[in-house]
């Protein structure tokens, strides 16, 4: 029986019977000899357990199993508490970020790669599967910088939309992921702008609620490479914002604005409003007789109220921004034929955001030469 360990409660029962034999008469060298036992381990036993009974026993197990799960689960949050200090501040709400920081708490503080993963919620299949990029990821990514390349002002939406014309089956936040890897620019949000109310609580603003209800037109000017002015006329139906016509020349007055409403008035008939600012061209006298004339009715904005005129506004906004400053026009004649093609991009291919990012007018497809020769 050399160097067997008695149990709790072996030893227990033997202290018991050594105070039963004592209790009999034997001396204390005596009872203990007949247990079997040296009086040094008697009284070794006797000072860690003397005086108690089985359940006093199983109760102390309970206690000291209790202190050591106690004592285990300081030490596991002191230890999920230097992990998460030593880990990347913030969110880490992707798999290859939780990747990276399991894998720097690994090398920095020692620990298993189990333990890491737990406390900062990577599964471990996760963690040692490195990611495998889809087999189509080249083609798409050369075909987003290629349509960023040509649309240099869209952001990743109208590209996703263009993207999804083309064939492909991609959804806006696949093409935003990659968007990002590559680094294209994102155009600026446009600030939110409040509506002009009068003293009685209704708003100034007429919103077109058909097609043909709501016309507006305004005025842009440029300049061609030999620094000499032009001015283009931009006309578009509010409620579809397709662009009716853009005339380029490097005069424009009221009659110019009569004979262009003439033509549009021929091909779709008159709309019920036009909404303009108060330009000279525009508050002629001989203009709002003829308007009037043909039954349409004049929408002034307020003077020093451009955004009452929101919709031209911004149409003349992405005018300049997607064409007018990216393009050197050498002639009056070039910068017609491509303001031209622009316009039917616009109205064909463009994808609107106010529209669903469906083009203002697709229906009214009409080919296009993508080079023209210049005279």
């Amino acid at each position: 029986m050399a160097g067997k360990r008695e149990k709790p409660e072996d030893i227990v029962t033997k202290l018991r019977q050594v105070e039963v034999l004592h209790g009999q008469g034997l001396s204390m060298a005596d009872a203990v000899r007949q247990i079997g036992i040296s009086q040094h381990t008697f009284y070794r036993w006797r000072k860690q357990y003397g005086g108690m009974n089985r359940a006093q026993l199983s109760r102390l197990k309970e206690l000291e199993k209790e202190n050591l799960r106690l004592r285990r689960a300081v030490s596991d949050l002191t230890l999920e508490k230097l992990i998460l200090t030593e880990a990347a501040p913030g969110k880490l709400l992707s798999p290859s970020r939780r990747r990276k920081c399991v894998e720097h708490v690994r090398e920095t503080l020692g620990m298993s790669e189990r333990r890491a993963c737990r406390v900062l919620g990577q599964h471990r299949s996760t963690q040692r599967k490195p990611p495998q990029g889809r087999e189509d990821e080249a083609r798409l990514t050369a075909d987003v910088i290629e349509l960023a390349r040509e649309y240099g002002r869209y952001g990743y939406r109208r590209i996703a939309v263009l993207l999804r014309r083309a064939g492909w089956q991609v959804n806006h936040k696949r093409v935003a992921r990659i968007w990002r890897r590559e680094g294209l620019k994102v155009p600026h949000k446009q600030k939110k702008r409040g509506r002009l109310w009068l003293n009685d609580g209704s708003c100034v603003r007429l919103k077109p609620e058909h097609p043909n209800h709501v016309w507006s037109y305004d005025f842009v000017q440029d300049r061609t490479s030999d620094g000499r002015a032009y001015r283009t006329l931009n006309i578009l139906d509010e409620y579809t914002r397709e662009a009716l016509m853009i005339r380029v020349d490097r005069r424009l007055n009221s009659t110019d604005v009569l004979d262009a409403l003439t033509d549009l008035f021929i091909q779709r008939g008159p709309p019920r409003f036009i909404r303009s600012d108060n330009g000279p061209e525009f508050i002629a006298q001989k203009v709002r007789d003829w308007i009037e004339l043909v039954g349409s009715k004049t929408a002034y904005i307020e003077p020093g109220s451009p955004w009452e005129n929101g919709y031209c506004e911004s149409f003349n906004a992405r005018f300049r921004d997607e064409l007018l400053n990216g393009e050197i026009y050498y002639s009056l004649r070039e910068a017609q034929i491509l303001i031209e093609r622009w316009r039917k991009h616009y109205n064909m291919d463009r994808p609107h955001s106010a529209l669903g990012y469906r083009a203002p007018a697709p229906e009214v497809f009409i080919p296009m030469d993508r080079s023209p020769t210049m005279h």
